[in-house]
C-alpha cells in the first residue's frame, strides 16, 4: 500500500512498490491527464511534480512517492494552482497544442520551472528553452510553447 498525498488529497493506492507512478495514477486512479510517451524519461509526457520538483512518472516507483506530495495535471491546471493556470491560459492565448499529447507534461514542466524562480523575475529565452529541454513535441511547437511560457511569467508578477 502507497499512501501519499495526491492533488491535495490522503490517498492510499494499493500498489506494488515498484510500479511506475505514471501506471499508479492511469491505472489505479484514473487520473489519466498524465500521457505514456517513451516509458524512459526521454521525452516528458509523463511529469508530474513530486513536492513541487517535476519528475518522469514513467520510471518513478510507487515506493517514492510514499508520505509525499504528488501533484498531476488535474491539479495543477483545473484547481487552485494560481501559475497552472495562468501557464494553461497561456497555452491557449498561443494556440501551443496541435495534437496536444505532449502538453499535460509540457505544462508540468513549464508550471514546476515558474515556480522556481524568484519572485518577479522574468526568465529568458535561453533559460526557458533549458527548462523544457527535456520535454519532446513531435508537432515542433518550441516558439509556441517558448512564448507561453514568457508571457505566463509575466503575468504571475
Amino acid at each position: 500500500m502507497i499512501n501519499t498525498t495526491i492533488n491535495g488529497k490522503n490517498t492510499s493506492v494499493d500498489v506494488t512498490p515498484d510500479t511506475p507512478v505514471l501506471w499508479m495514477l492511469r491505472d489505479a486512479l484514473q487520473l489519466t491527464g498524465t500521457k505514456f510517451g517513451c516509458g524512459a524519461a526521454l521525452c516528458g509526457a509523463c511529469t508530474v511534480h513530486l513536492d513541487g520538483q517535476a519528475i518522469r512518472s514513467c520510471i518513478t516507483p510507487a515506493s517514492a512517492v510514499q508520505g509525499k506530495k504528488l501533484t498531476t495535471i488535474e491539479a495543477a491546471t483545473g484547481g487552485n494552482d494560481k501559475i497552472g493556470n495562468v501557464v494553461s491560459a497561456a497555452w491557449i492565448k498561443h494556440d501551443v497544442a496541435q495534437c496536444g499529447y505532449c502538453q499535460s507534461g509540457q505544462i508540468m514542466s513549464a508550471t514546476a520551472f515558474l515556480k522556481s524562480l524568484p519572485r518577479g523575475k522574468q526568465p529568458t529565452a535561453a533559460e526557458i528553452d533549458s527548462a523544457m529541454a527535456g520535454n519532446i513535441c513531435r508537432c515542433g511547437t518550441y516558439a509556441r510553447i517558448r512564448a507561453a511560457v514568457a508571457d505566463a511569467a509575466k503575468a504571475i508578477i
